[in-house]
């Protein structure tokens, strides 16, 4: 599907996604008609699906993230399609995660401080339909977070 060619401009674009297309162009050593019409192509299949912006949500005063692994009660048969949605509608959740095993859910949660935390927990997550179980974990420090490919 992706060619020399698509891999290069890749690798140049996802490290820096503002790039002008003349600037990639040259930096993949290709005109810039063929740089917009590779790119166009990519972003129409798929293969780049956005452009945004990565906020660091500490610089906005979010001190705490919370890893909340969370198992469901699988008799109810709307239970998944049920808790995703209500987890997905509380602001302090900035991902939320599937899995097959023991654990069915897991929650990234953002807070300002403990006493923040505490009252998203109570009042947000532990109201969530069908928890059978939950487990918090705190972050400590993230070792590795990139999502540049190895092309």
């Amino acid at each position: 599907m992706l060619d020399d060619l698509d891999r290069r401009l890749l690798r140049h674009y996802q490290r820096d996604p503002g790039v002008s297309p003349s600037e990639l162009a040259d930096l993949a050593g290709v005109t810039p008609a063929t740089c917009a019409r590779r790119l166009s192509r990519m972003q129409t299949t798929g293969v780049i699906r956005a452009n945004r912006a990565v906020i660091d949500w500490r610089a906005l005063g979010y001190e705490i993230e919370v890893s909340v692994r969370v198992t469901l009660d699988k008799s109810q048969p709307r239970a998944f399609d049920e808790f995703g949605e209500a987890a997905r509608a509380v602001p302090e959740v900035v991902e939320v995660q599937t899995f097959l095993g023991r654990v069915d859910y897991r929650l990234a949660v953002i807070a300002s401080d403990m006493t923040h935390y505490r009252q998203i927990y109570r009042t947000a997550i532990l109201t969530l339909p069908h928890i059978n179980e939950i487990e918090a974990l705190m972050h400590l420090s993230r070792i590795k977070s990139d999502e540049v490919l190895p092309l």
